[in-house]
């Protein structure tokens, strides 16, 4: 009998063994599928931003803004992530990526978007632009959109322009007061032919080279100088290697707010329009900002060193003259048509 007992109690037990396996199991798959559909892409969406410029720049603040109300529009159903300070490649590297779909937006400049969208060259065209407002026409009026519509083949989708502002020179050697002060300068440019050819017909040897090899070009003088907006070099501290500053205006830099089309092909209407509605909300604020911050940033040069030259009048047309063959010589590029409509454009909105 103690025998019989003992069986069924070594039964019992191997009963309770199996259960509690069982019943672990099940906790175990019930965790599996909450887990599954906590991370479910049905439950948030993420907009990753790449950008080469810094995080204190206003470029990086429009972005925030953009992120600022995407998130507030779609109740955090759409997160903006913004990696600024070239966390993510350099420009070509990332927008390469849009089109491949391994990243959603990045904010690049047109000079570089004119790769995939040649008529954006005209941007690029020296002393086109007079002033902010007529750029500001331009780029919101039927030319920026239709140009910005040929983006759509190439897998990408221009959401707006931004702005990084009008280029200035400066370089490490000696006060540019003239064309014939250039000579033989290496002035490094963007991987854009436009700038390639002003820099070669300005007299200076330009080198193409990557914004993120930039600072240590200059740190190891391998090039003299450069150009860029004032807000690029006071927030990347180019007076520590850079002495002398020209203010050309040569040319206005348009910054271009772009999405991958695979990844907007993907989302509602509705979050189509919230995210196109942000972006261009977004732009507006930082044009405000960029020009706000625009005097400041020149200050910041001043206080740590650089010295700031200002062309005489007759300077500027010395410049601008020497470089007008290069919009006969990129009209084929950008397309006879396209050039025409955007000198009209020019035209009918200057001061």
């Amino acid at each position: 009998m103690k025998k019989k007992n003992g069986l069924i109690v070594s039964v019992l037990a191997l009963l309770l063994v199996m259960l509690a396996a069982c019943s672990s199991g099940n906790t175990t798959s019930s965790t599996i599928s909450a887990n599954e559909k906590s991370s479910s892409p049905d439950d948030q969406v993420v907009i990753k931003i790449g950008s080469v410029n810094n995080d204190k720049h206003t470029l990086y603040k429009g972005y925030q803004k953009f992120k600022e109300i995407i998130e507030k529009e779609t109740g955090g159903k759409i997160k903006v992530e913004i990696y600024a300070n070239g966390q993510l490649g350099d420009d070509r590297t990332m927008i390469e990526g849009l089109q491949f779909g391994t990243l959603e937006a990045v904010g690049v400049s047109t000079s570089m978007l004119a790769n995939w969208a040649p008529p954006m060259l005209a941007y690029d065209l020296p002393f086109a632009f007079p002033d902010n407002e007529t750029a500001y026409q331009v780029l919101d009026g039927p030319f920026g959109e239709k140009v910005g519509k040929l983006l759509e083949k190439e897998n990408l989708v221009l959401l707006a322009y931004m702005e990084n502002g009008f280029r200035q020179l400066t370089n490490n050697e000696k006060e540019i007061k003239s064309v014939k002060d250039l000579k033989g300068l290496k002035i490094r440019t963007m991987q854009t032919p436009v700038h390639l050819e002003t820099w070669k017909k300005l007299g200076a040897s330009p080198t193409p080279m990557a914004y993120t090899e930039l600072f240590t070009a200059m740190q190891q003088g391998v090039i003299d100088g450069q150009e860029n907006p004032y807000g690029n070099m006071a927030m990347d501290k180019f007076y520590e290697v850079q002495k002398y500053l020209t203010e050309t205006n040569h040319v206005y830099n348009p910054m271009g707010l772009v999405i991958s089309k695979k990844f907007f092909d993907g989302l509602s209407e509705e979050d189509k329009k919230i995210i196109k509605n942000a972006a261009v909300e977004a732009a507006k604020y930082q044009r405000e900002l960029n020009q706000q911050e625009n005097e400041s940033y020149k200050q910041t040069l001043i206080d740590n060193g650089m010295q700031i030259t200002e062309l005489s009048p007759e300077a500027i047309d010395e410049f601008s003259n020497a470089t007008q063959s290069i919009y006969e010589t990129f009209s084929s590029e950008i397309g006879k048509e396209y050039l025409e409509e955007f000198l009209a454009e020019l035209e009918k909105y200057k001061k």
